[in-house]
């Protein structure tokens, strides 16, 4: 299976700008610049690009992990947190958090805990990435 995505830049770092459409054409042509990524303006960044990719496999790894021992999660909410940052070699993502928040009828804390945890390093998106990712797991009743 390969899924494809495209992006263009034209112009400058700074005052260039680019747009990326996704093969499903959920992303068509959406913004992106220099100040979206760097200055917190509207528009997306290959950051947050890269946490709602994260997010979302993490959601799928742990509702299957889950299914593992018969529990089927009611909802299960993920944040991811990628973190931008200066380093000696450049810029580079050093780490990412996943706050998780799920509802889980019949679910004890150890089991949510152990599968959260086996998502975390099972994740197609966790195995792709290098940073440290760190996960902050909540079983909600």
């Amino acid at each position: 299976m390969n899924r494809t995505a495209q992006a263009r830049w034209t112009g400058a770092l700074k005052s260039g700008q680019g747009t990326v459409t996704s093969q499903s054409a959920v992303l068509d042509q959406s913004p992106y610049s220099f100040p979206t990524r760097f200055e917190d303006k509207a528009g997306t960044n290959p950051e947050e690009l890269i946490g709602a990719a994260h997010a979302s496999c993490y959601a799928m790894a742990l509702s299957m992990i889950l299914g593992q021992s018969d529990l089927t999660p009611d909802h299960i909410d993920v944040k991811a947190t990628v973190t931008l940052e200066q380093t000696d070699g450049g810029f580079a993502i050093t780490r990412i958090h996943l706050d998780v928040d799920a509802v889980v009828p019949g679910a004890s804390n150890e089991v949510f805990q152990d599968a959260a945890q086996t998502a975390k390093i099972g994740c197609p998106i966790s195995k792709a990435l290098k940073p440290a990712i760190t996960l902050d797991a909540v079983l909600s009743q």
